[in-house]
């Protein structure tokens, strides 16, 4: 589906706040540095020029997508989890359905192993970028061997003349099982309390924070939990359900993909955002259309397998309405 298929009313008011793990956006080119070697032309995967092509052009498309049915634009600003480099969002921004959009990016490589980081992408009619870091998450596995994980990405700017901070993740994967690894994504749960209370000691108790990512734990999971607490609100933990998610597993779904955000946009003033809804971006264009799979991520590899889909995550939004 696309914009040409929406027919229902649009809010102008409304500013479109997304995240979306967009599935190993690797270039074509040998990264000495990193574990890319899937991701090359000779490779098992034939990871070439045409299919990096065309997963540029099809993120860029459900991007462009995300929020429009209801705000008439797309996102204001959007979170990115599993990109190479800068110069592969360079060319993400490039693509047909982003290039008149003016995005600018903020983005710092990362030690992950794999050599994937998160960024963050904005309108810059819309977003005004005041500062920027990378913040490293410190993990030290039982044997006292220090992890190598995604840093988090901290950006504080002003959204339409207001102050925000967003902070964007991507936590410690699930890889060697969920109860051995939580102490993990605790770690990185932890690190993003010790962001708040910098930025509440700098900013004040009601200043506004958007916590993003790809947790690699569902909203009810202790990690998520402990980031919560009694000053934040999940609004995702409403949109799972065993129908529903941002990625199957097993025939499971997991809503690992979410949006969190500080009490303080709940509050009504003229002048300021307030939240309005928040929503995981699973149109039909997104999904598997047949067979076991069906409804599930159409994703871009299956294993070695070439799809030639999209990601194996959906995207998730907020919306917030401009109070006038």
């Amino acid at each position: 589906m696309t914009k040409s298929t929406y027919f229902n009313k649009k809010d102008a008011s409304l500013y479109t706040i997304g995240f979306y793990n967009i599935e190993n956006l690797f270039d074509i080119y040998d990264d000495p540095h990193t574990l890319d070697d899937d991701f090359l032309p000779e490779s098992e995967k034939r990871w070439t020029k045409k299919r990096y092509e065309k997963k540029i052009f099809k993120i860029g498309t459900a991007i462009s997508n995300i929020g429009y049915r209801s705000s008439g634009k797309a996102p204001s600003i959007i979170g990115l989890a599993e990109v190479e480099n800068k110069k592969v969002i360079e060319d993400l921004i490039k693509s047909k359905h982003l290039v008149n959009k003016n995005y600018g990016i903020v983005h710092f490589d990362s030690p992950d192993e794999r050599g994937i980081d998160v960024a963050l992408i904005y309108q810059k009619a819309h977003f005004e970028v005041l500062s920027n870091e990378s913040i490293h998450v410190e993990v030290t596995n039982p044997d006292g061997e220090k992890d190598y994980t995604r840093d988090i990405l901290k950006v504080s700017g002003l959204l339409n003349g207001e102050k925000i901070h967003v902070l964007v993740n991507h936590w410690p994967s699930r890889r060697d099982g969920a109860d051995i690894t939580a102490y993990k994504r605790i770690a990185a749960a932890d690190k993003n309390r010790a962001l708040i209370d910098s930025i509440k000691n700098e900013d004040g108790e009601e200043a506004k924070v958007i916590i993003m990512g790809d947790f690699n734990d569902d909203p009810h999971d202790a990690s998520v939990l402990h980031l919560a607490q009694s000053d934040f609100y999940n609004p995702m933990l409403k949109l799972l359900t065993r129908r529903n998610g941002t990625l199957s597993y097993r025939g499971a779904w997991n809503l690992f993909d979410q949006i969190l955000f500080s009490n303080s946009f709940h509050k009504y003033e003229k002048g300021t955002h307030s939240f309005s809804s928040a929503k995981i971006f699973d149109d039909d264009f997104l999904k598997v259309y047949k067979g076991r799979k069906k409804g599930t991520p159409f994703r871009t590899y299956a294993g070695r397998r070439y799809l030639g889909g999209y990601s194996d995550h959906f995207p998730v939004y907020v919306q917030l309405k401009l109070n006038e």
